[in-house]
């Protein structure tokens, strides 16, 4: 933490973060008075996992994620489903800053990860797209605040499943207490 670019943490809350704020404003307008709109939004990994050595990255990505869920909240009377997606690990321009970085600068087992996914070719962009697909048409309405996963989430199967879902915390970011665990202390 103590060697990070300031100046490049800022943009990363700004374009993540601070970007998804603003076009959300900006919809909202439109979406209210129709009384129907969809809103989506992109997380990923970062969000559910610790990314040493890209904690502005990991923190946006998660900030999203419960922006996500507190937009969906206000806008559950005005029938504006906001869900965020994590499209898989994608070869971007990201994946190749990361690999010219070296290990030195991302950690070895990222570096490791991040060569693999490289040479595998990464999540294939149609998931992520299918998803995306999905979360804007009719199919998916009332289906509002969660992060999905392209890759590894059965979102295809969401609206037979839309009443349960409602009514749990399934696909959201929470505290896991202990007695979620079966223990009592």
């Amino acid at each position: 933490i103590e060697d990070i670019d300031w100046d490049a943490r800022v943009e990363a809350m700004q374009i993540n973060l601070f970007g998804t704020v603003l076009m959300t404003r900006a919809v909202i307008p439109h979406f209210r008075p129709r009384g129907y709109g969809k809103i989506i939004n992109l997380s990923g990994g970062g969000a559910t996992a610790p990314l040493p050595r890209f904690s502005a990255y990991a923190a946006s990505k998660s900030a999203v994620v419960r922006l996500t869920e507190t937009f969906a909240h206000e806008l559950r009377d005005a029938h504006v489903d906001v869900n965020a997606i994590a499209p898989g690990a994608l070869n971007t321009r990201l994946l190749d800053e990361v690999l010219a970085a070296g290990p030195e600068h991302v950690g070895d087992d990222f570096y490791a990860r991040s060569l693999k996914q490289r040479d595998q070719g990464g999540a294939p962009l149609e998931k992520g797209a299918a998803l995306a697909t999905f979360l804007a048409s009719a199919a998916s309405d009332g289906i509002t605040g969660r992060l999905l996963s392209a890759v590894w989430d059965d979102w295809a199967t969401l609206p037979e499943r839309r009443e349960h879902l409602e009514a749990t915390d399934i696909y959201t970011l929470r505290r896991i207490v202990p007695e979620d665990r079966g223990q009592q202390w």
